[in-house]
């Protein structure tokens, strides 16, 4: 067989680090192809060998496009032979339109300095009808959601006509149906012979989507298997290199009866329209309580959390151990003992110009500073402390950030959020483009927190790690708690036949 793209005994150092080590890897025309690791196995190295950004010097070995082999010096390169990659984070240009994100970089269409827009909408129109993508191509990319505007993303890759397709955690931003949406998209865009290399933590991905998988751990290329050969158990211990039985560890403790956060009526505007992305929602949680926070993306999950940490305006009653809090913004909220962990650690979460350490104490330098200035022998102590404590991989505190798995770099926010000890925990989304074994490890996490009488609400666009963790869980849809449920009642099912069928409830759910 003649491989669309192969690579032979690729190789790649950072510092005399191996990342890669004689990487054999092979992809068949026509197929959707996993590319599974976990975090730090060589996934991303392997892509940025593929699209150019590592360029041809700076590795061993050679990359192969049917059965030619290829020098690419640059991502430009590798686009203009056919390679088109679609990142993990939503990278959009809300300001424009969709006709003019799908063709970013490249608006002069061969007819020189000056932008035909009437040509741009003419051919963003056909390139999504062939898609099957009902987006108008005038409309601002910031009107639209987080799968359409991941659609725009493969249409933007598209745009070129690639021979490869490398897409990279396309559902990490996606819940259910929103997911199912961006699959039939993949599987028309299979049908029609596009090649694809799909990366993803979530092994029910590959056995629903995929032809073949290649699984890395620590640089090399451990299994090459097709799809009859597909067994979760064996991707799995390929991935962490032994058995994991329980992804989702037993609590042995139950939460406290004290309630800690009270909502009362609590509604959050919409930033640019006549009604409310949160609606009249009320409930309490308890000491030592997992409250999951469940529903699609657009359901009001992520404000409701911001709402609690003061990042968004919002009417209602917010109460803190009994007492009244009113949250003008995210300093009022770790005052009162919130502390939140953001969906989106590359966006708003990592400070990419500071160290390991710098990231995991700002914003919480009272305690390692006199007289305004940092003392950096305590500031190194307490980075140490947490990379020990939540075994962070990294050479030391000093460690750039930037070149941390996202596992690690979660655990780094994680770390950051720990610091301040806090009284209530929102972590949204907290498991996002981590490994297994990562996802274990800050499950295990969460549990002790609740266990040592920390509060923590959950949101997570994986119905069955809410079910799998919490004690008791929320259901939104279209702002409103539409649906409840304790540890043992609910089930993937329950959740989306609440969020598809159930009109938003008039009243309050308290535990």
């Amino acid at each position: 067989m003649t491989y669309v793209l192969e690579t032979e005994r690729l190789g790649k150092q950072f510092a005399g680090v191996p990342a890669l080590s004689g990487v054999d890897f092979r992809l068949a025309p026509g197929t959707i192809h996993a590319l599974i690791g976990h975090n730090g196995a060589g996934k991303s190295t392997l892509v940025k060998v593929l699209t150019g950004v590592h360029p041809a010097g700076s590795y061993d070995g050679e990359i192969k496009l049917d059965g030619q082999t290829m020098r690419f010096g640059s991502p430009a390169q590798a686009r203009a032979n056919g390679i088109s990659y679609v990142p993990q984070e939503i990278q959009v240009v809300e300001q424009l339109t969709v006709a003019e994100n799908v063709y970013v970089g490249q608006t002069g269409l061969a007819r020189g300095p000056l932008v035909s827009f009437r040509e741009l909408r003419r051919r963003a129109a056909e390139l999504l009808a062939r898609l099957d993508v009902p987006l108008d191509p005038s409309t601002p990319v910031g009107a639209l959601s987080a799968t359409q505007r991941q659609l725009v993303m493969i249409a933007r890759a598209l745009a070129t006509d690639p021979r490869v397709l490398i897409l990279d955690e396309p559902t990490a931003s996606l819940a259910g149906r929103e997911t199912d949406r961006l699959f039939g998209v993949l599987n028309r865009l299979r049908e029609t012979g596009v090649t694809m290399i799909f990366i993803t933590h979530r092994i029910p991905e590959v056995m629903r989507m995929c032809d073949r998988a290649t699984v890395l751990r620590d640089g090399r290329s451990v299994a090459e298997l097709e799809r009859a050969a597909f067994n979760e158990r064996d991707i799995v211990a390929a991935m962490v290199g032994r058995r994991i039985e329980a992804l989702y560890p037993r609590r042995e403790s139950v939460p406290g009866e004290e309630e800690v956060l009270r909502l009362e009526h609590v509604s959050v505007p919409h930033p640019a329209r006549a009604h409310d992305v949160v609606r009249d929602v009320s409930f309490r949680a308890r000491r030592g309580e997992i409250l999951g926070i469940a529903g699609v993306v657009g359901s009001g999950r992520t404000e409701l959390l911001s709402a609690i940490y003061g990042r968004l305006p919002h009417s209602g009653t917010i109460c803190v151990e009994g007492r009244e809090r009113k949250l003008r913004g995210p300093a009022d909220a770790r005052r009162a003992g919130i502390a939140m962990l953001t969906e989106d650690r590359k966006g708003s979460g990592l400070l990419f110009n500071f160290a390991l350490r710098e990231n995991v104490t700002i914003g919480n330098l009272g305690g390692i500073a006199r007289w305004g200035v940092v003392d950096r022998r305590a500031e190194g102590r307490a980075a140490q402390g947490f990379v020990q404590s939540l075994q962070i991989k990294a050479p030391s505190a000093s460690a750039d950030v930037a070149h941390l798995s996202g596992g690690n770099q979660q655990k780094i926010l994680l770390a950051r959020v720990l610091m301040n000890a806090p009284k209530v925990m929102l972590l949204d989304e907290p498991t996002k483009g981590v490994d297994v074994e990562t996802r274990q490890e800050i499950y295990r996490l969460i549990i002790e927190l609740a266990d040592r009488g920390v509060t923590l609400l959950v949101v997570s666009s994986e119905i069955v790690e809410l079910v799998g963790i919490c004690d008791r869980c929320l259901v939104l849809a279209d702002g409103a708690v539409v649906d409840e449920f304790a540890r043992g009642e609910g089930s993937e099912a329950r959740v989306i036949e609440a969020t598809t069928t159930a009109a938003p409830p008039v009243g309050e759910v308290l535990a």
